[in-house]
């Protein structure tokens, strides 16, 4: 290849000026036709920046209330959640969407600038048995290993209490049909979290959060699945356990102190028979186990996890399980994922005087190579001053330490211009990190689950191709993206 190339030069050199062998065009790059803009007919007042972050660019691109061109019937419905963003050959993008009150999955296609045309819907409350479908995790050859393939688990409403794997790719007129990964088992499963496939060269591991809300005992426990790279049918699932023999209830343990954890093999996957092999095997129990991700970057970073207990106040439950909410790393075995690890509070919500004293239900995480951001669902109780406020979503510095909040749901703007009002907490969730996807640095896709905000004409903003629209849920979300927040 030098050879021919230098023969070119040598030729471009003799014929002089009358011929340029240069071609600027070739050298340019191709521009990135994503322009960001705010695309919803709803106003851009719900995110209100804290300060520090004033930088920040924010875009309301859809809402419940939006009408998409390529198809005008589609309603963006009730409590989105979880989601994944893949960029399609044509240059379109298509964005799965849990619908976590109508118990389905979306699927929303927008064109090269990032513009939402179309939506319908590819998993609906028939094939999910009218479960919701909360927390999701979109598998993809770049950071898995195989895929494309979107996860969800059935939490609450129905029965099918299980982990469920979709075609992104599938057609709407599947979407009464679900593909059910039986042997991750059967949880109030808020989500199903494959990490990095640099984390084990030769195994998949997928994490489970079980956010069940037992208000006597802690029972929400961390299962994970172990199988050969790429296999999620055939491998073992596992429990996480306490290696201290001290550590009973999650609140026996200290912020920032580092404890040993193992994990035990089960059997069992029905959701009530492994709720009881867990506690006999002496699974841990967290007061509503929510939301994972793991840390990006080299293979050490992603044997890092972290997650979101969301806490739940109950009497009984004082001196076992978190109130306001925790954070936790779980590091895992360099060598084997069902080795010794150790697990670590890094943010406690009930230390009244600590960094995440204003921890109000921390929810939802995302992590990136440097920051964990964490989203709130406020369960209703701001019991201190530090803790009355809206939904905030917070950053912390993995290097460093230090909590920052980001942004807070502006319900006192959004109830002044008609949306909503301020006794229903806005839940902020779904935030995924986009930027390698749309060619555009330190950016986000997030949401919010407007509680409280329905159509003004009595109606529902529930799609029929989702769930019976009798009896939803009736409220509005909103999906924005975020634009400047490092990663």
């Amino acid at each position: 290849m030098k050879k021919n190339y230098l023969a070119v030069i040598g030729m471009c050199a003799a014929l002089g000026t009358l011929v340029s062998c240069n071609n600027d065009d070739d050298n340019k790059a191709t521009p990135n036709p994503v322009e960001l803009a705010n695309h919803s007919t709803s106003p851009n007042i719900m995110l209100k920046k804290a300060s520090g972050f004033s930088n920040l660019n924010i875009y309301n691109i859809l809402s419940s209330e939006d009408v998409l061109e390529d198809s005008p019937a589609f309603v963006y419905g009730s409590m989105a959640d979880g989601a994944g963003l893949l960029k399609n050959d044509d240059g379109t993008f298509s964005l799965i969407n849990n619908i976590e009150a109508d118990y389905a999955v979306a699927r929303i296609t927008f064109d090269e600038t990032f513009k939402p045309v179309k939506g319908e819907y590819i998993l609906n409350s028939a094939a999910t048995a009218g479960t919701a479908q909360c927390s999701g995790t979109l598998i993809t050859p770049q950071e898995h290993g195989f895929g494309p393939l979107y996860l969800s688990g059935g939490e609450w409403g129905g029965s099918s209490k299980a982990v469920f794997a979709t075609d992104p790719f599938r057609s709407a007129a599947d979407a009464s049909t679900a593909n059910i990964l039986t042997k991750l088992g059967q949880w109030t499963c808020e989500n199903a979290v494959p990490i990095g496939k640099d984390a084990y060269s030769d195994k998949t591991v997928v994490f489970i959060g079980d956010d069940q809300g037992d208000n006597t005992t802690p029972s929400g426990q961390l299962g994970m699945y172990v199988g050969n790279s790429g296999d999620l049918y055939g491998g073992q699932l596992y429990g996480l356990k306490m290696s201290d023999a001290s550590i009973n209830f999650e609140m026996d343990m200290t912020e920032g102190q580092s404890y040993p954890v193992e994990f035990v093999s089960l059997e069992e996957t029905e959701v009530d028979l492994l709720d009881a092999e867990c506690k006999n095997k002496g699974v841990m129990g967290f007061s509503r186990l929510e939301d994972i991700d793991w840390r990006r970057g080299s293979a050490a970073n992603q044997r890092e996890i972290y997650f979101c207990v969301t806490g739940r106040k109950k009497p009984d439950l004082v001196g076992k399980g978190t109130i306001y909410g925790r954070v936790y790393k779980l590091v895992l075995n360099e060598n084997d994922p069902t080795g010794a690890g150790t697990l670590t509070c890094i943010l406690d919500g009930d230390k009244l005087d600590g960094i995440a004293k204003a921890f109000h239900s921390p929810d939802n995480i995302t992590v990136t190579e440097n920051y964990v951001y964490i989203q709130e669902d406020p369960n209703g109780y701001a019991d201190t001053p530090d803790k009355t406020h809206y939904a905030r979503l917070y950053q912390y510095n993995i290097s460093t330490g230090a909590l920052k909040t980001v942004l807070e749901c502006d319900q006192d703007a959004a109830t002044a211009a008609g949306y909503g009002n301020t006794d229903k907490m806005w839940e902020i969730t779904g935030m995924i990190d986009i930027s390698d996807i749309i060619g555009k640095d330190n950016t986000f896709a997030i949401i919010t689950q407007n509680h409280g905000w329905e159509p003004a004409d009595g109606s529902a903003f529930t799609d029929p191709n989702a769930t019976t629209v009798e009896g939803s849920r009736k409220e509005g979300s909103m999906l924005y993206v975020i634009e400047g927040l490092e990663r």
